[in-house]
């Protein structure tokens, strides 16, 4: 059916060229028909060969309706960017004033490319020439602010449209202003400026915003001519928003501290809102904030604490901690303006000469959390932190500058009004608070540190805020995933975000000639891959996957270096991308040791015959080197040994065993040198808990790895697996142990070397190391903790009165002697005791670490005793100390010894009938 279709396409070309159809006599009905071609292409699935029929036509005839349009559909319909057939047919008809058939070459792009910016414009055009189409014009406005993020104008127009609408307008005048700024036009940014102040001008936050992105891309001098405008209209409002106007002007004097007009309206506001203050003015005149001499800030600085210097306000020294002013006294010829401050009961009254106040003394607000803390009653106050936790936060930023990180919230809380426990379920709360909701966000400055907004914000404007304050690149990629995720690409704050990565790949691009990528270059690279692949290929010559990896020094390195969160996927997107290239295959393999994941090895696998031959080979290879390959062996014998692939290659479980027996040795070796030790210390913990520690439960019990194979075979072999594991000094001593106990089991008569016997009982008393780190952590508990929150009762108690009738005095005097003779009696004991090794551990005598079972000769019935040490004595639990009386009789018997004793004027009779080594 396909031959046909070409044939008949090929003949509607030729009769093209022969007739010349003339633009005036073409219909929609012959736009018809090539449509009706191209859609039995697509069902046909002969879409290339058309397509190259048409091409070719084009080449020698560049006119040919058919071949444009047919070419041109097609080429969209394979996902190409390319549509110059389709604009130059449009160009073709348009000069024809065929604007029907323009319209309709429009809807045929459209339905192929609903974002296609070209066929968009073209038909709005269109509409607007007929002076139809209604709302279908703002339907296709808007397709096309969306479409193309470049497209001011468009965004403008839809703002004015929905001016009876002023959340939408908003919306779409956001978008216009930040194209605008991007295209540099000062003139379209004031004008929309103007605007959003008349319908938003309570959204400082984003003004100022705004500001820095027109004083970055544009120029400062101009962002505070708009800032300017803004302060104006805070302080013309009915409501006389001074403090929002001071902010603004600060930011203005930031960019030029000798701006007249700026020092003077601050001037003004201060005087407006301090209007109450009779000596405002000469605040004012004092401080130098309209002299121009002087630096702008240290006079801002100055008026603010002279003005906060009031009778009533609170302050803060150094030493005497927080005060309130309780007179101001005026100066006189004798003595200076002086402050009296009393900073309670404790610090007393102090007078301060007002200049040495403005040096001395700290202003506070009333809602200071120092205040709050000074002045109101400590429970009820911590009572309102627990349950109002966005209050505490807010008074706790602003107290500090409305800048604040968790560390400082936690040492404003944690001692004072909340313990360590509460501060961890409060902390938690928190942190979702502080994330959430709309009026904290973080420090554009500073990301680790949390502002109060002057209004809420939502969760786009956010997370915006936050990538700007992040300094990190790659938490910044976290928060920009985080965006895409949540808003996808139509948000103006998504261009802004997306353009940082793509400043890195423009970067690279004008620098190709330099050596080396670097791990931003090739994330910015995957993550424009995932959001932005226009830009790619646009930039297809530029910028490839495969000249980036020719660059990389050293791809596992890399791949490390790509750290991946929750929201990105670099590594991922990294794999896919070296998928791509000839080589993969080996690339794959080179990688698979930092990758360590059985997807890789599968996809290998699943490439034709010799993938997997690949994989066996290199899993054999790295059995042959355990040095380079530890993690590697791990991995594939903990999750490959049972594949088919992995059994085929025919790897001896003796030498599996033995290599990673050799890898946990040279990584005790590693220790010792301290070097990498945590790595060493991960591989030692991961390797001994899959090869030493039983598998199963209790009723379905089964040996650890290497005892099953090492009991399985013959003596020989048996010999050589424990030798391997006995000869790591470092190693774990139950683990030598059970694997002892277990040949002893099978070989009651075999002997171990000479160090392994069990030595004379050393001095001192014989514990567990898990019940000698109990005793450590409960004498450090005793001695850090119990013995200051003891002395704490005491103290308290003491303060109640006379200590002859003060009963909780007397109490807490004796807990407090009782726990120092525990901690004395405790920590004796601790110098005394000895750490049992398990390796002198053994089942042929009663001895400390065995259990030993008894029959009881007078009763006919079966005794089972663990003989441990003083410390893990539990008598009724069957375990015994062998230093009591009665353990001290059971010592050294081995089994069929009959014993018999007296222990406080009771008889015993006892016949060893088995030992064993004791489980703890």
């Amino acid at each position: 059916m396909s031959e046909e279709l070409k044939k008949s396409v090929q003949e509607m070309l030729k009769e093209e060229t022969w007739t010349r159809t003339t633009i005036s006599n073409y219909t929609s009905t012959n736009l018809s028909e090539l449509k009706a071609i191209v859609g039995r292409a697509k069902d046909e699935g002969c879409v290339d060969e058309i397509k190259e029929i048409c091409d070719e036509h084009i080449t020698h005839s560049r006119d040919s309706i058919a071949a444009l349009y047919i070419s041109g559909i097609l080429g969209l319909s394979r996902g190409e960017m390319d549509s110059s057939p389709l604009e130059a047919l449009v160009d073709i008809f348009a000069k024809n004033l065929k604007d029907g058939i323009v319209e309709s070459i429009c809807d045929a792009i459209l339905e192929e490319d609903a974002a296609n910016k070209f066929a968009l414009r073209t038909k709005i055009e269109c509409i607007k020439k007929s002076k139809s189409g209604g709302e279908e014009i703002w339907g296709l406005y808007e397709r096309l602010v969306n479409a193309d993020e470049d497209e001011a104008a468009a965004a403008k127009i839809m703002a004015e449209h929905y001016k009876d609408d002023p959340e939408k307008s908003r919306d779409f005048y956001r978008k216009a202003i930040h194209r605008y700024i991007s295209q540099k036009n000062f003139a379209e940014v004031e004008d929309i400026w103007k605007k959003l102040m008349k319908i938003d001008s309570d959204s400082l936050d984003y003004f100022k915003f705004l500001q820095r992105k027109i004083a970055q891309s544009i120029n400062p001098t101009k962002s505070a001519i708009l800032m300017q405008l803004l302060y104006q209209q805070c302080m013309s409002d009915k409501s006389k928003r001074w403090d929002d106007a001071i902010d603004l002007i600060k930011i203005c004097l930031r960019i030029d501290p000798a701006d007249k007009r700026a020092r003077d309206d601050l001037a003004t506001c201060y005087r407006k809102k301090y209007s109450a203050k009779a000596n405002v003015e000469s605040f004012i005149q004092d401080a130098g904030i309209r002299q121009y001499y002087r630096n702008v800030f240290d006079a801002i600085s100055d008026f603010e604490k002279h003005i906060a210097f009031t009778e009533g306000n609170f302050v803060y020294h150094k030493t005497w901690k927080v005060g309130r002013i309780v007179e101001v006294k005026q100066a006189d010829g004798s003595s200076p303006e002086t402050l009296s401050v009393n900073f309670g009961r404790k610090n007393g009254t102090h007078d301060i000469a007002l200049k040495m106040a403005v040096e001395a003394l700290q202003p506070l607000s009333r809602n200071h959390i120092w205040v709050l803390k000074a002045t109101k009653d400590p429970a009820k106050l911590k009572e309102k932190i627990k349950n109002d936790k966005a209050w505490a936060l807010r008074t706790i930023i602003t107290s500090f500058g409305n800048s604040c990180d968790l560390k400082k919230i936690k040492a404003e809380l944690v001692g004072s009004l909340l313990d360590a426990k509460e501060w961890t379920q409060w902390n938690t709360q928190a942190k979702r608070i502080l994330e959430s909701a709309p009026r904290f966000g973080v420090n554009p400055d500073n990301s680790s540190e949390f502002v109060v907004r002057s209004r809420a914000v939502g969760k786009e404007e956010k997370l915006n805020n936050e990538f700007k304050a992040q300094k990190q690149f790659f938490p910044r990629v976290d928060t920009f995933m985080k965006f895409h995720e949540e808003f996808g690409a139509g948000s103006e704050f998504f261009i802004d975000m997306r353009d940082y990565f793509t400043g890195f790949l423009n970067s690279y691009a004008k620098n190709s000639y330099e050596e080396g990528v670097s791990e931003q270059v090739l994330a910015s690279y995957l993550v424009v891959r995932r959001v932005y692949p226009d830009f790619l290929r646009q930039n297809a010559e530029s910028i490839s996957f495969e000249a980036l990896f020719g660059k990389i020094e050293d791809p596992r390195k890399m791949y490390e270096s790509l750290k991946d969160s929750k929201n990105t996927h670099l590594r991922e997107d990294f794999l896919e991308c070296v998928k791509g290239l000839p080589n993969w295959v080996d690339l794959y393999l080179s990688l698979f040791p930092v990758i360590l994941d059985k997807k890789i090895l599968q996809e290998i696998i699943d490439d034709g015959e010799n993938g997997r031959e690949r994989v066996q080979q290199f899993a054999r290879g790295a059995f042959d080197d355990y040095r380079r390959f530890r993690d590697t062996i791990f991995f594939l014998f903990s999750e490959c040994r049972e594949d088919e692939w992995f059994k085929e290659i025919g790897i001896q479980p003796k030498k599996q065993l033995i290599a990673l027996v050799n890898i946990v040795s040279q990584a005790y070796k590693s220790i010792d040198h301290k070097n990498n030790s945590t790595e060493n210390k991960k591989i030692i913990n991961n390797i001994c808990k899959m090869l030493f520690e039983e598998r199963g439960t209790k009723e379905n019990h089964r040996d650890s790895i290497y005892a099953e194979f090492m009991m399985g075979g013959d003596e020989e072999t048996m010999a050589h697996m424990y030798t391997l594991v006995d000869d790591i000094q470092n190693l774990d001593a139950n683990y030598k142990a059970k694997l002892r106990g277990k040949i002893l089991e099978k070989h009651p008569d075999y002997k171990f070397h000479a160090s392994e016997e069990k030595a004379a009982a050393p001095s001192g008393m014989l514990v567990t190391k898990k019940m000698h780190d109990e005793k450590i952590a409960l004498e450090e508990k005793m001695r850090t903790v119990d013995t200051h929150a003891i002395a704490k009762e005491v103290a308290e108690a003491k303060e109640k009165g006379d200590l002859k009738e003060n009963a909780e005095y007397i109490a807490a005097k004796e807990a407090q002697h009782k726990l120092g003779m525990d901690l004395k009696r405790l920590q004796e004991e601790i110098a005394r005791a000895v750490i049992f090794d398990p390796t002198t551990a053994t089942a042929s005598y009663v001895s400390f670490g065995t259990e030993v079972t008894l029959a009881n000769n007078a009763t006919g019935s079966d005794e089972t005793y663990t003989i441990l040490g003083p410390w893990e004595s539990n008598p009724e639990g069957g375990v015994i100390s062998y230093m009591s009386p009665f353990g001290t009789k059971l010592l050294d018997h081995k089994v069929g010894d009959n014993l018999k004793f007296e222990i406080n004027e009771y008889k015993y009779d006892y016949t060893v009938k088995s030992i064993a080594l004791a489980k703890f």
